[in-house]
């Protein structure tokens, strides 16, 4: 019988130019959060290169390539399943934002390439186009653990509600989203975004950032996290390197599914554009206006 409460480390990794230094880094943190008890571990978005379209070409891999070799003996090592953040991949002549997970045994189980693609331009604060040189995934990704279920999105993909009701509608009780928000957008959005994705499909979410880079071109904004299916921020980190540990409570997502049952509420039979009513105001004449 799987156990209903296990323990989850989430790693705000401190990213640096070296790809060599990052995947050293990534695979000492996560020995540690296993040597703490951490059954599932998860790596941030770009975790062994800088975040940036300049960086994209250069640093991308094949799968598998060394990057993700470097993941499976990690999770091979010590006992994990692991959630690799994401890599830059390289597929032929297209590049992906690719998050690739693994079981203890250190096999690939999982690729999920960045559905959304983060293309923004906020006058004055930040313009930022991954379309440039990535290319979009087209499928969802789930993962059947002894744990729970996952559904795995990559930083962007989590302001799309309707991606984490597929997931949670077939079975996903955690949603872990690898990210690196920004000085303008982590601020604003990642925590708000993080508990609505929780308490929309009642269920916890993992966010997972890099450490920030004062210098970077690209500042993250950090603040890993995780949030239980009521909302609550359970365990966060500010701005600097640092594992989160949490425990995901299985028992504790059922109380609050039974307490707010909206799983069994939803009117799914009115949710199509069959069933929208449009009202339309009257139209008032002007008193100056001739019959």
């Amino acid at each position: 019988m799987a156990a209903l409460k296990f323990k989850i480390a989430l790693v705000q990794l401190f990213v640096t130019a070296k790809k060599a230094d990052n995947l050293k880094k990534a695979a000492k943190l996560i020995s540690e959060a296993a040597r703490n008890g951490a059954k599932l571990v998860a790596l941030p978005e770009c975790f062994n290169s800088p975040y940036g379209t300049s960086y994209f070409p250069e640093y991308a891999e094949t799968i598998p390539g060394l990057s993700t070799e470097a993941l499976s003996k990690a999770a091979k090592e010590n006992g994990v399943y692991l959630v690799g953040g994401s890599i830059p991949e390289k597929d032929g002549d297209k590049l992906y934002n690719t998050c690739t997970v693994y079981n203890p045994a250190g096999d690939l189980i999982a690729k999920h390439r960045k559905v959304h693609l983060f293309d923004i331009d906020i006058p004055g604060k930040i313009r930022f186009q991954e379309s440039e040189v990535l290319t979009a995934g087209n499928s969802l990704t789930m993962v059947e653990t002894p744990f729970c279920n996952l559904g795995i999105g990559v930083c962007y993909d989590v302001r799309f509600a309707e991606m984490a009701q597929i997931y949670a509608k077939n079975g996903c009780n955690l949603l872990l989203y690898p990210g690196a928000f920004n000085m303008t957008t982590g601020p604003a959005h990642w925590e708000m975004l993080a508990k609505a994705r929780a308490v929309d499909n009642q269920c916890y979410v993992g966010m997972i950032a890099p450490a920030r880079d004062e210098k970077a071109s690209y500042v993250a904004w950090g603040h890993s996290m995780l949030v239980d299916p009521w909302g609550t921020v359970l365990e966060t980190a500010e701005a600097d390197e640092k594992i989160v540990y949490s425990d995901i409570d299985l028992a504790y997502m059922s109380q609050v599914r039974q307490q707010v049952p909206i799983t069994f509420q939803k009117r799914t039979d009115l949710y199509n554009i069959e069933n929208i009513v449009c009202s339309k105001l009257p139209r008032h004449r002007s008193p100056s206006s001739k019959p």
